[in-house]
């Protein structure tokens, strides 16, 4: 008996899986080159190419487009891949683009040494007050790319001046929604041309994925983006996608009690000796108090930092203290982590040039996740008390 060649479709049945399968196949079959060509034009659904689009992918995909109110997302290998669709798919040699002065310290490398390479213009504004990016734009200007909580000073963009002056312009805005998630604000519905995701942190949210997401609203720039995805080769994993998918279904529940955590170890760690300041968009004395209220809709997030006295030796007391807390650079696992922006992100930069933006030696960013509040605080003053002795 000779061995066939094509696999055998499964089962017809009256039922239907809970979960999404993961579907892995890197290539799907058709049947005749009419039935390939359908596909290619849109005229027929399907799959051909796991770099060009797979299941899992576009499930994906739907469920954050959901969140965010966009329509047509792509789901890339990682945030920076997203990040790169939107800056390398949408603008050419000629072009000039403003990007936030406290992006990802990865966005910032592309702005600073990747695009200039390649002939495209860079300048970089404070985006806390709109008429800081006016002042950077030029009549080349085709772009702005702002976070909308600042990393790791969680200084909030202007983001509706922002807006207003693009739409103003014909500049478009992009948006990366990270650390603040369509929990707190849909940039869409606040003038937004395209918002961005790196999908690895709080929505997938348990540090097992690398994953990004972009959409655009004009289907023509979402088009030009998922194009310049599929040509580089900015392909998303099928089993990352399932596992991402599997996490956002929770990510409402999650965000609610890290969320919570995060407002109880602000206020005590601004109660402690020791730590010099505590930025937090949920307090008060938060520099951007009266926008975080209106902006994030009252959902300040899980994202907090602090400053210690003491700087390095102080630092390095505390994570040795803080033993129950890893010290990881990321964001948004089930866990908490602590980031030392001096020593990890800001590393890169003088030190004159991390002063100018706030960040010391004893500076740290803390993601805030699900553990029981009171050992948080518990392991956190453990650490207070070992930087306090340094």
């Amino acid at each position: 008996m000779k061995p066939t060649l094509v696999r055998p479709p499964l089962k017809d049945g009256v039922s239907s899986p809970v979960v999404t399968p993961i579907m892995p196949s890197v290539v799907h079959a058709s049947r005749d080159p009419d039935e390939l060509d359908a596909q290619y034009s849109g005229a027929a659904p399907g799959y051909v190419y796991n770099r060009e689009g797979h299941p899992n992918a576009d499930v994906l995909a739907t469920r954050i487009d959901a969140l965010e109110g966009a329509s047509g997302g792509i789901v890339t290998g990682s945030g920076m891949a997203a990040v790169a669709a939107v800056l390398l798919g949408l603008l050419k040699a000629g072009d000039h683009v403003v990007g936030a002065d406290q992006l990802y310290g990865r966005s910032l490398r592309m702005m600073s040494e990747d695009l200039p390479r390649l002939g495209i213009a860079t300048s970089l504004a404070d985006p806390t007050d709109a008429a800081h990016v006016a002042a950077a734009l030029r009549p080349e200007t085709r772009l702005v790319l702002i976070e909308l909580v600042s990393n790791p000073t969680l200084r909030l963009a202007d983001l509706d001046g922002i807006a207003a002056l693009c739409a103003e312009r014909g500049i478009l805005l992009a948006v990366d929604n990270t650390f603040t998630t369509p929990a707190s604000v849909r940039p869409f519905e606040r003038g937004a041309d395209i918002v961005l995701h790196s999908v690895t942190k709080l929505l997938a949210g348990h540090a097992d994925v690398t994953l990004g997401w972009v959409a655009a609203r004009d289907p023509d720039l979402a088009e030009r983006m998922r194009i310049f995805a599929v040509t580089l080769g900015l392909t998303a994993s099928p089993f990352d996608c399932w596992l991402a998918e599997r996490g956002l279904l929770t990510f409402d529940l999650r965000f609610e009690r890290a969320q919570a955590n995060a407002a109880r170890l602000a206020d005590h760690l601004a109660a402690q000796p020791g730590v010099r300041r505590v930025l937090y968009p949920g307090r008060g004395d938060h520099p951007d108090a009266a926008r975080a209220q209106g902006l994030l809709r009252g959902r300040p997030g899980n994202m907090l930092s602090f400053e210690l006295d003491g700087g390095r030796a102080a630092a390095n007391a505390f994570t040795r203290g803080a033993s129950g807390v890893a010290f990881a650079p990321t964001l948004g696992d089930v866990g908490t982590t602590l980031s030392h922006p001096a020593s990890s992100s800001h590393r890169a930069l003088t030190a004159e040039a991390r002063a100018a933006l706030g960040i010391s030696e004893g500076f740290f960013r803390v993601s805030v996740g699900l553990e029981d509040p009171d050992a948080l605080i518990a392991t956190f003053s453990e650490g207070l008390a070992a930087a306090r002795k340094a």
